[in-house]
């Protein structure tokens, strides 16, 4: 197990027109911590990973793996295992082949690779496959054989870059469970690239929001959920999504929030009063979250009311 720690790195494309892909990342994950990289395709969270793997050169900025920099430290050198979202598995192998492989390059003796084999196939439930080739497996045990290639190397981290993403919407909760089961079990430094907020929010310890290369924020779940410390988190995280209403701050005593048009307003709390000072008559964005939102059949006694048409009801059982 090890402390990854990212330090003001970068990632400049300079073909063509210079991007910048990755700006001034700073990011400490904790020994045995589970840290979580969301946000929209192309926000360089896949590219800050593969950093941290070696597999992209870092343009600025450092990378350590326990008390090692690692800018320059090939891939193979540095003591990571890597899950990507296609299985990489040899066809021609069979499952107990393809677990013990990596190790095999290593020249390590048989006994010892014959024995993380078995142990990580108990793990993951793939006793009763180890003789068998991938295409006589099914994708979620095929991702499990990708999970226990990673396993028998007993790295320091684990990388995953969008494991789940091939998989049906029934076998991404059962691989979210056991990825959380895993980490529960071998306690190891787990850092985890998805674009899917439901992943984020149920594996992580701590997630990082990410846009158009930047780090919005790092937090638990729950605070992100409950303190977004901007517009694009509170709007990233939660489904469905937060509602924005634009409007300007008002009262000499108690502040009021006035939507646009004066359709409708909300006293604000107490609570509130020092930081809405200063925004006294100024412009405003309201962020009010869809489970804070009651639809009532006519006029009724409310810290606010609005007017409004219903478009459409999503059936979800209990949400």
């Amino acid at each position: 197990m090890a402390r990854v720690k990212l330090e003001g790195v970068r990632k400049i494309y300079t073909e063509g027109a210079q991007q910048v892909a990755v700006d001034r990342v700073d990011l400490d994950v904790k020994d045995g911590e589970f840290v979580v990289l969301v946000g929209p395709s192309g926000c360089g969270k896949s590219t800050t990973l593969r950093m941290i793997a070696g597999l992209e050169s870092i343009s600025a900025g450092t990378v350590k793996i326990g008390d090692r920099v690692v800018n320059d430290v090939p891939p193979k050198a540095r003591d990571i295992a890597m899950v990507f979202q296609n299985y990489a598995l040899y066809p021609h192998m069979t499952v107990r082949e393809n677990l013990g492989f990596a190790l095999k390059l290593k020249n390590m003796p048989s006994a010892e690779i014959d024995q993380r084999v078995k142990a990580a196939a108990a793990t993951l439930g793939l006793d009763e496959y180890l003789e068998r080739k991938p295409r006589n497996l099914s994708g979620g045990q095929r991702q499990r054989v990708a999970l226990g290639r990673a396993i028998v190397r007993q790295p320091q981290a684990f990388l995953f870059d969008e494991p789940l993403s091939n998989l049906d919407a029934q076998m991404r909760v059962s691989m979210r469970r056991e990825i959380a089961r895993l980490h529960q079990e071998l306690k190891v430094t787990m850092i985890y690239v998805t674009h899917d907020q439901v992943e984020a929010m149920t594996l992580g310890d701590r997630i990082v929001v990410m846009s158009k290369g930047h780090v919005m924020q790092i937090d638990t779940p729950i605070n992100l959920y409950e303190k977004p410390k901007n517009r694009f988190v509170a709007g990233f995280i939660g489904n469905p999504a937060m509602n924005f209403v634009n409007g300007t701050v008002e009262g000499g005593g108690p502040s009021r929030f006035v939507a646009e048009g004066g359709d409708w307003e909300i006293n604000l709390p107490s609570r509130f009063a020092a930081p809405l000072t200063a925004a006294r008559g100024k412009a405003v964005t309201l962020g009010i979250r869809p489970e804070d939102v009651s639809v009532v059949a006519g006029p009724r006694v409310a810290p606010a009311t609005a007017t409004a048409r219903l478009d459409l009801v999503e059936s979800l059982g209990n949400e």
